[in-house]
């Protein structure tokens, strides 16, 4: 059991619902904020549970923020956190919070599934994110389901333009700029992490293809 899952299970008292696997992804990607004081943004939080969880995990000085459409949230205001009631895929309401907090080094997407929705919110908020930021979309599988938006192998829903994202972040290396050039993702995207239910994009800026390095190579020349 990890540090998150315990203080899930033992340290918060306010209601929160999570998927038993998402604890493990949380930690392997955002086990290097704890201590340095993060600021986090998670969008849906009913009723602040998984707040006071990231409170404990991070630490002191940790600056944790939600977002919720639900009036009933703003009660987690009471426990100290600051809570925005707006509508995720408003951009206006989005631009609000970074007006306000600037640049959030992590941000969750907990909220509505909908998949114009998930796209709204990462087009607004990544390019806003620090160098290093971790964006964590979770219940990704609505991605799937006609209810949300969602289709296997639908046009547009977030997960097909996640996968497409995939080849931008290999673009530098294309042979054929007529139809494959970099794009902004190229440029922002520092790694791409698929989960079950979950995805993780990690923002680092790049503006060139890595640079290969050898060590101990055979001299070809005299192999020939």
């Amino acid at each position: 059991m990890n540090d998150l899952r315990r203080i899930f299970d033992e340290e918060i008292d306010l209601e929160s619902t999570k998927w038993e696997h998402y604890f493990d992804i949380y930690d392997r990607h955002f086990r290097r904020f704890v201590g340095a004081q993060p600021r986090l943004l998670e969008i849906g939080v009913f009723a602040g549970g998984s707040l006071q969880m990231w409170q404990r995990y991070f630490g002191e000085g940790a600056t944790i923020v939600g977002m919720d459409t639900n009036p009933y949230s703003a009660n987690a205001r009471d426990e100290g956190f600051e809570i925005f009631i707006g509508e995720q895929g408003n951009k206006d309401h989005l631009q609000q919070i970074i007006d306000r907090h600037g640049a959030f080094d992590i941000i969750i997407d907990d909220g509505s599934h909908s998949t114009d929705d998930l796209k709204a919110s990462f087009e607004k908020l990544f390019p806003h994110m620090s160098e290093g930021g971790v964006y964590l979309v979770e219940d990704t599988h609505t991605n799937y389901w006609e209810h949300f938006g969602g289709g296997y192998k639908k046009p547009g829903t977030f997960t097909e333009s996640m996968k497409h994202a995939i080849d931008q972040l290999n673009a530098f290396h294309s042979k054929d700029p007529d139809t494959f050039r970099p794009n902004y993702l190229t440029y922002a995207v520092n790694g791409l992490h698929f989960y079950d239910s979950v995805i993780v994009i990690e923002k680092g800026t790049r503006d060139q293809a890595p640079k290969e390095v050898r060590v101990n190579a055979p001299d070809r020349r005299r192999a020939r």
